[in-house]
């Protein structure tokens, strides 16, 4: 089965912990820590992206990027990347899997990427104003 977006929006409004708002051709998932991602389809993959923080309030983006490239590998199914929104640039941790993937595996990936982006926060919280 691929899924398709309503079928992914009907997947995550059965879990009581999140709320899912249909955004466009997105789905914004928030969860009852209160922090926000973004899923959507594209091609034959299923994206999730969460915003970390703006580029302006990191004190040396050089220090942080090589943080983040020496310790990426401890956070499981999430990479941090930068992305642009609204003129501004923004680090964001993202996830990705197949758009044929198993209901579980949807869930895992989100669930790990809610966990990551908790744990981003705490692990680079020196690095901002």
């Amino acid at each position: 089965m691929t899924w398709d977006l309503n079928q992914l929006e009907t997947l995550l409004a059965d879990n009581h912990d999140l709320v899912v708002t249909k955004e466009g051709n997105c789905l914004l998932v928030a969860n009852s820590d209160g922090i926000d991602a973004w899923l959507a389809i594209s091609g034959e993959q299923i994206l999730v992206e969460s915003l970390l923080f703006s580029k302006t309030e990191v004190k040396d983006c050089a220090a942080l990027n090589d943080e983040i490239l020496k310790t990426h590998m401890i956070f499981p199914l999430t990479t941090v990347g930068i992305s642009q929104v609204a003129g501004e640039e923004y680090y964001t941790a993202f996830g990705s899997l197949s758009s044929q993937s198993k209901a579980d595996s949807v869930m895992i990936e989100l669930t790990t990427l809610f966990q990551n982006v908790e744990a981003f926060l705490d692990a680079y919280q020196d690095h901002l104003q």
